[in-house]
């Protein structure tokens, strides 16, 4: 608590609704250095919340998220939105 009590961007992240001091220090922690991300959009694909795609020809399929980055905060954003909409 007094490491994220410290941290200005996670006191900042705490005033989203449903984010606590776990979610906000998990995801500082695997988004290390932010300037490699862009744009916000690019934030998702970082932990593998982006759908998958499939396209050929006349098909143009959506599928269920890629699960390709981080499991633990991919885990810790569902809890937290979980917990919020509850």
């Amino acid at each position: 608590m007094a490491t994220v009590r410290d941290d200005a961007v996670c006191r900042r992240l705490m005033t989203v609704p449903g984010v606590g001091p776990l979610v906000a220090v998990t995801y500082k922690s695997a988004t290390d250095d932010p300037h490699r991300i862009v744009k916000s959009k690019a934030a998702g694909a970082l932990f593998g919340l982006t759908p998958k795609k499939y396209q050929s020809g006349e098909k143009d399929v959506t599928g269920g998220i890629t699960l390709a980055g981080d499991e633990i905060v991919r885990t810790v954003l569902y809890e937290a939105t979980f917990c919020y909409r509850a």
